[in-house]
């Protein structure tokens, strides 16, 4: 079969997957699922490591050269290490990364400096007792020490914090001046409304140019750095300091026209935009044994039907109504 790149109707190239390995998760964060959690599903409706080399295979065959791997909490689950590995070995991504929370990751530390050139961290606060009440979870020291032995891995460190009002704005401030003298980038995410619940909370009105105006009354000289056109984040650098710092207009959906992202949730789904209301479930049509050609086939309508942006994709789906799956049920 002749190659050709995977290109929605709005001609943007489509390279980079974000595969959700696990939708469980040893955390609880409010912004993310209620306290008590939530259903998870049976193992039996969730891809096997096989099934997702499979569909793997398929996206190299038709261009996509970035993998992310997210959850839930990917090292939660079982054998993870032989899946990644394998990843590695048979599909040799040009971007190879992982999203975490950093909970489990000093127990693989002699295999992931070779995975990975990229870690994220979710981390939304540098304070014990505010990290406790985000996560419900009295984990911090164990998370700061892991993020500090990544560091020294060598592996570049992005630590991903959302951006919650009466919550963690205390610590804007501090996440930037960690900046000072580590290699690390931080990126400051607008809240969404992936809570997992039915109430209708309010979102934060921390938007992109309420945190850049915040940082910017604490640090004077600021330069803006070039990003890829394809890159969520606006990113920035307080002159003289080792690392950089970014903000993630996620709420706002500014980055949306260079998309270049679908996502696999761990259930199959195929979602082409966060905000969507469904996906193709390629769980079912892999458990009906089609053809690598079938799925290449299947994977390409859907992606035809892209959305243009993370607007269009909330009002098809019911409005402007604020939308309450749980982040790790979608692939965070």
């Amino acid at each position: 079969m002749k190659y050709s790149p995977l290109i929605d109707r709005h001609g943007r190239r489509i390279n980079y997957v974000r595969l959700a390995v696990t939708d469980r998760c040893n955390l609880r964060c409010f912004y993310c699922m209620p306290e008590e959690g939530i259903q998870f599903l049976e193992k039996k409706s969730i891809l096997t490591y096989e099934e997702m080399l499979r569909l793997l295979h398929v996206f190299k065959g038709i261009g996509v050269d970035k993998i992310r791997i997210t959850g839930g909490e990917p090292f939660v689950r079982k054998d993870l290490i032989y899946f990644l590995k394998e990843v590695k070995k048979e599909i040799q991504p040009q971007e190879f990364a992982i999203t975490t929370n950093a909970t489990l990751t000093h127990l693989y530390m002699d295999d992931l400096p070779e995975l990975f050139q990229t870690v994220n961290v979710s981390l939304d606060s540098l304070d014990a007792e505010r990290f406790f009440k985000i996560t419900r979870r009295d984990d911090f020291k164990k998370v700061f020490e892991n993020i500090q032995e990544l560091i020294r891995s060598g592996i570049q460190v992005k630590i991903n914090a959302v951006v919650m009002n009466e919550k963690n704005i205390e610590d804007i401030i501090s996440f930037v001046e960690w900046t000072r003298n580590e290699n690390i980038e931080v990126r400051f995410i607008e809240e969404m409304p992936f809570n997992g619940t039915r109430e209708k909370d309010k979102i934060s009105d921390w938007n992109y140019v309420k945190i850049l105006q915040h940082i910017q009354s604490k640090f004077k000289n600021i330069t803006k750095i070039e990003t890829p056109v394809s890159s969520t984040s606006m990113m920035y650098q307080v002159n003289g300091f080792t690392g950089k710092f970014g903000i993630i207009p996620a709420f706002s959906r500014t980055f949306c026209g260079t998309c270049n992202r679908i996502r696999i949730t761990a259930k199959g789904e195929l979602l082409t935009c966060l905000y969507s209301s469904s996906g193709t479930n390629l769980l079912q049509e892999l458990r009906q044994n089609k053809s690598e050609e079938e799925l290449e086939k299947i994977i390409r309508n859907a992606v035809l039907e892209k959305e243009k942006n993370g607007f269009e994709a909330a009002k098809k789906r019911n409005g402007f109504i604020p939308i309450y799956e749980s982040m790790t049920t979608i692939g965070g």
